[in-house]
């Protein structure tokens, strides 16, 4: 329901909420502030010890929020200085222990050729990682873990519904892209998708190329009888999506049994709501800077241990 303003008396407009449907920017009275950005670097090095921090700092925050069990779960990062490898957290090294000197460098044959002083690489996560890494020049980072709320609602086999703002992130959405010649291209896609197979670990490179070919364009994948799987231009993106899907899947958990209770369902939100609360919640600017407030806590927490 739109928002509605109340008379007192004074003969002073309200201001209309921004997220109004059909209310454009010029006419709103409030908008969201643009989003600031991930530093730019002109040195690739430089660049890449930056990003291993960051990548170290995800695992503490996974480590934090309990999505390690055992030795299950990695997160991978596109290297800037030779775009065919990728880091990637060493077999076995505690997520809540990880420093960016431990992490280890792959290449597209499985090899480690640089990293830390524990070289031990989990088949899982290239066959998963460098098949999405291989498919999408886009992602930076993937991230995958066996957290609980995922791994339950991924049991069900079906994607999550649109029940909730931050769900919106993850909802079909019309995407416009001006093609060089000025023509506008229009598709529909959704923002999630569902692989529907298990096949116990996956240690053969069929399996993450169908997985990577199931994610498509996408953003995340919900592993059938497995577990989240998301992506990112940025750690932080990558991070904040898998943090936010695994609490839609905790919500949905929730409601669908509140709702089951009493006979009823849960209410969905409208496809145009969705829609237009994508371009605020759902855009890689916008999962980059809502991960940054994590980051953040991290590293007052360890007093950036995770950098050495």
């Amino acid at each position: 329901m739109a928002p509605h303003a109340e008379s007192n008396g004074s003969s002073e407009k309200i201001a209309t909420a921004t997220h109004e449907p059909g209310l454009s920017e010029s006419k709103a009275k409030v908008q969201m502030p643009k989003f600031p950005g991930p530093p730019k670097f002109d040195d690739p090095y430089k660049e890449r010890e930056y990003l291993k921090g960051r990548l170290a700092a995800a695992f503490r925050i996974f480590g934090k929020y309990g999505f390690d069990e055992g030795v299950a779960g990695h997160i991978t990062l596109r290297d800037p200085v030779d775009p065919s490898l990728f880091w990637v957290n060493p077999f076995g090294v505690a997520f809540g222990l990880m420093k960016a000197s431990d992490l280890i460098l792959v290449d597209h044959d499985g090899q480690v050729v640089d990293g830390g002083p524990v070289r031990l690489l989990n088949a899982a996560a290239f066959m998963i990682h460098g098949a999405i890494h291989r498919a999408r020049p886009d992602v930076m980072a993937a991230a995958h873990s066996h957290s609980i709320y995922g791994r339950a609602f991924c049991s069900l086999g079906r994607k999550i519904d649109t029940i909730t703002q931050d769900s919106c992130a993850f909802h079909d959405v019309d995407v416009h892209r001006m093609a060089r010649e000025q023509r506008l291209t229009r598709c529909l896609m959704q923002d999630h998708a569902l692989y529907e197979s298990f096949n116990g670990i996956v240690l053969v490179e069929k399996e993450g190329n169908d997985i990577a070919a199931c994610l498509g364009n996408k953003k995340a994948a919900l592993l059938q009888n497995h577990g989240l799987l998301t992506v990112g231009k940025t750690v932080e993106e990558a991070v904040f999506w898998f943090c936010s899907l695994e609490k839609c899947c905790q919500a949905q958990l929730m409601a669908d049994a509140a709702a089951g209770g009493r006979g009823g369902e849960t209410v969905k939100i409208h496809d145009e709501d969705a829609k237009y609360t994508y371009k605020t919640v759902g855009t890689p600017m916008a999962g980059w800077f809502s991960a940054k407030p994590m980051f953040d806590v991290i590293h007052k927490e360890t007093n950036g241990d995770y950098l050495n």
